[in-house]
């Protein structure tokens, strides 16, 4: 039995994480769970799963959540009750599931209370990643990647060094705009890149899917999750997002994870391991699918990826940089007051004003997430699209 707190039980890996739990009630028990604001959702999730204590984020909400539960279960909120969330102490593992900068400072707690971590927020190893696996590595606890890509990765290598790696290859669906022209991406609306072809997700990471952004993210949590050169982390497209990662080993051989997509499987793996529970909600059938195709990312429309290999080989604060800078554009044109390259220009810009830190604290790492989205927004109109 894993005993799991879960921050960020609300949202679309939180519910896919409670969907698990449900799968496999002798296997994962939720201690702990955590949302931003929707609290009608918490409650229901706390009353059906009983756990020993809920935090939600907003204040104001906390009375109408504590009136809802048994006094058995405890309410907590704000960032403290997020802290004392994930260092409960009949805690085994911490699924961080927040969107943005909230979960890096729970992640770090959590890891120092020697809980084991599963990270579905790239924030935290994009930022700090080089500090959040130091930590682990001191306080002897794991960090398991929930993601599908990082999951793929980890199932591959499967123990193996990382001098007995080539490469890792991070598949990317290619987005909405895969095949769209160059001279047609300024003209890009919302709602168009707001419909992925593979995957149903949050708001943010879907325009980071279509600016592929989230893949070289990816590039940056797998160069700290592995261990691993940014040299040596690849992407490619690979449309029908069956394989969901691949390992090329120095000696040639490549293993791949593969499987219809359903964020269950990467959760539960990470919250079951080292074994592997049944569960039959993922059918993959090979003969209907017929074809899995390959092909290389084009940087020019897509240079978000050139941006990320960047900030990955560099280090220190850029990384948080660009996360930063990104949040604040792709905020900015959902609200349509930035153009669909106007999002990669900002964010280039962003890195491109920064004085770099090689080795930052965790208050420096702050402070430049700080300084990205004060100067990010100096360069969005106040108004109407930015090329």
């Amino acid at each position: 039995m894993k005993r799991v707190v879960l921050l960020g039980s609300t949202g679309s890996i939180g519910t896919s994480t409670v969907k698990v739990a449900e799968d496999l009630p002798e296997r994962v028990r939720l201690v702990g769970l955590a949302a931003g604001s929707n609290a009608d959702l918490l409650i229901e999730q706390a009353l059906r799963h009983r756990p020993q204590a809920v935090c939600i984020h907003d204040p104001a909400k906390a009375a109408a959540v504590r009136a809802a539960l048994p006094e058995s279960i405890r309410v907590l909120h704000g960032p403290e009750g997020l802290i004392e969330l994930a260092t409960l102490a009949d805690a085994d593992i911490v699924l961080v599931a927040i969107v943005g900068t909230g979960g890096l400072h729970p992640a770090l707690a959590a890891i120092r209370a020697r809980k084991d971590i599963a990270v579905a927020s790239k924030e935290i190893l994009v930022m700090a990643g080089e500090m959040v696996m130091g930590e682990a590595s001191r306080h002897g606890v794991r960090v398991l990647a929930v993601d599908s890509e990082h999951s793929a990765i980890f199932q591959c290598l499967d123990g193996k060094p990382p001098e007995s790696v080539r490469n890792l290859w991070l598949t990317a669906s290619g987005g909405p705009f895969r095949r769209t022209p160059a001279e047609e991406f300024p003209h890009i609306t919302v709602e168009k890149a707001l419909k992925h072809p593979s995957w149903v997700m949050g708001r943010k990471i879907t325009i980071d899917s279509a600016t592929l952004f989230n893949k070289g993210l990816e590039m940056i949590e797998a160069r700290w999750l592995f261990n691993i050169g940014m040299d040596r982390v690849q992407v490619v497209v690979h449309p029908q997002s069956i394989v969901h990662s691949m390992v090329e080993f120095v000696d040639g051989s490549i293993l791949a994870q593969l499987s219809t997509p359903d964020m269950c499987l990467p959760i539960q793996y990470a919250l079951t391991y080292p074994d592997r529970a049944r569960n039959d909600r993922v059918q993959t059938h090979f003969a209907r699918l017929g074809t899995l195709t390959f092909e290389e990312p084009d940087p020019i429309r897509f240079p978000a990826l050139t941006l990320a290999r960047q900030a990955g080989e560099r280090g220190g604060t850029l990384p948080a940089v660009l996360n930063a800078a990104n949040e604040v554009a792709v905020d900015a044109f959902c609200n349509r007051r930035l153009s669909f390259t106007g999002i990669t220009a900002t964010v280039a810009e962003t890195m491109r004003r920064h004085t770099h830190l090689p080795h930052p604290t965790f208050e420096q790492i702050l402070e430049a997430d700080a300084w990205a989205r004060q100067t990010a927004a100096t360069l969005i109109p106040p108004h109407g699209h930015s090329g």
